[in-house]
């Protein structure tokens, strides 16, 4: 199977554009008035049900691991618009200039995608779901010391570059259970 990283990488965030659309279709810009920790707090969520369920292997909520993989990309994306817009009051953003911040940030994460996939040889390829998971939950921790420090670093990269990292392993998790699943559909095919 040939792999196209980019064009799979584009889908996968497609498709975390369509929900978090859809979302904002039924609840407007409500997550405006979450202050960027609570984010990291609702990412942390999403991140702690997944590694739950990979220890446990079940879930009790009839939701997989897929949408949760989504959900921290819409919400590292919804957390970068609040580091722009944090000064600002207006909690509502119409459609337009949503679509814009959603994907200026899409496409910042993409191109630190490729400039890091190139040095690293995709090594992201042959790691397990579950290592990946375990970053994210690290970089959680990581902007969590950041934000008790007051944004404050000595040596370390901000909070934005954290929240990048994240939408990237969320999407190559999003990429390597899409390959599983095909590869499972095509096994009983046969």
């Amino acid at each position: 199977m040939t792999k196209n990283t980019s064009r799979q990488y584009k889908a996968a965030m497609d498709s975390c554009k369509e929900v978090f659309f859809k979302k904002m279709h039924d609840y407007g810009t409500a997550w405006r008035i979450l202050r960027t920790s609570s984010l990291t707090d609702q990412i942390y969520i999403k991140a702690n049900r997944i590694r739950t369920i990979q220890e446990l292997k079940k879930s009790l909520v009839n939701e997989g691991i897929r949408s949760e993989f989504v959900g921290i990309v819409n919400y590292c994306i919804m957390a970068l618009i609040q580091l722009e817009l944090m000064d600002s009051e207006e909690l509502r953003l119409d459609v337009d200039h949503a679509e814009g911040l959603y994907d200026k940030y899409a496409k910042e994460a993409y191109e630190l995608m490729l400039r890091k996939n190139h040095d690293y040889g995709e090594a992201w390829r042959d790691m397990r779901l579950s290592s990946l998971t375990d970053l994210i939950l690290m970089k959680i921790l990581r902007i969590k010391q950041i934000e008790d420090n007051e944004g404050q670093t000595l040596v370390s990269e901000g909070i934005d570059a954290n929240y990048y990292d994240m939408i990237n392993y969320a999407v190559f998790s999003l990429i390597l259970i899409d390959e599983e699943d095909e590869a499972v559909q095509n096994t009983a095919r046969l």
